[in-house]
C-alpha cells in the first residue's frame, strides 16, 4: 500500500512555516506568497490596489474571438496537468515562483484548491496554459504562459466560461497589466477588494 505524501512545509523570509492551509487563510485576508527568484525565499505582498475581472466588464478582444471562432487552433482542458503549467510559467529569465511556490501550488491543486486550464496543440504538444485559486467565489489567477500564438489567451476566456457556468463572480488577476486590461480587467481599492472578497466567501463546486 503506497504511503500518503509528505505534508508539504516550507518558510517564508522571516522563517515562519508555510503550509497550503496557511496560504489558503492569506489569500482570505487578501495576501498572497511571492519569491524574487527561483530559488528564493517567499514574501507576503497584500496590494493597495488589485485588478479584477468582473462578468460585468468582462470582454473578449475582438481578434482573439475572430481567431477562436474561424480556426478554433487548439483543444482546451480543465486540470490535466498542472504541474506541467506551474513548471512552464516559472520557465523565465526572472520569476517570482520558486520552487517552495511550485510545491505549495502543487499541493493545493492536489487537495483540489487550485487549478489549471491548458491549451493543446493538435500535435498534442501543451502549447499554453493558466493556473490559479478557487477562493470561495473568485478565482484568483496566478500566471500564464504561451508557446504559440494566442494560447494563453484562449485559456482566459475558456476559464472565465467555465467559472461562469458555475457561478463564480470574479477573477483576480492581482496586478492589471495591457493583457489583461484587454479582458475587461479594472483595478479597485484594497477596501472595495475586501467587500467584493467577503461577498465570495461561500465555496462553489469546480466541476
Amino acid at each position: 500500500m503506497a504511503e500518503p505524501p509528505a505534508p508539504v512545509v516550507v518558510r517564508d523570509i522571516d522563517g515562519h512555516p508555510i503550509t497550503p492551509d496557511t496560504v489558503l487563510a492569506a489569500y482570505r485576508h487578501r495576501c498572497f506568497p511571492m519569491a524574487e527568484s527561483r530559488g528564493g525565499p517567499i514574501a507576503w505582498y497584500r496590494p493597495q490596489t488589485r485588478a479584477i475581472i468582473t462578468w460585468d466588464r468582462f470582454t473578449v478582444p475582438r481578434s482573439l474571438a475572430k481567431v477562436l471562432r474561424n480556426r478554433a487552433p487548439y483543444r482546451l482542458t480543465i486540470d490535466r496537468c498542472f504541474p506541467d503549467v506551474i513548471a512552464a510559467c516559472a520557465e523565465r529569465d526572472s520569476t517570482w515562483i520558486s520552487r517552495d511556490v511550485e510545491a505549495l501550488y502543487v499541493e493545493l491543486h492536489r487537495q483540489g484548491h487550485a487549478h489549471s486550464v491548458e491549451a493543446w496543440l493538435p500535435s498534442g504538444e501543451l502549447a499554453g496554459g493558466l493556473y490559479g485559486l478557487a477562493i470561495g467565489a473568485c478565482f484568483c489567477g496566478e500566471s500564464m504562459f504561451h508557446r504559440a500564438p494566442d494560447a494563453s489567451k484562449a485559456c482566459v476566456v475558456r476559464l472565465a466560461e467555465h467559472l461562469r457556468e458555475r457561478g463564480f463572480a470574479m477573477i483576480d488577476c492581482q496586478q492589471q497589466t495591457p493583457h489583461m486590461q484587454r479582458f475587461g480587467a479594472y483595478e479597485v481599492a484594497d477596501r472595495a477588494y475586501a467587500r467584493l472578497l467577503a461577498a465570495c466567501a461561500r465555496d462553489l463546486p469546480w466541476t
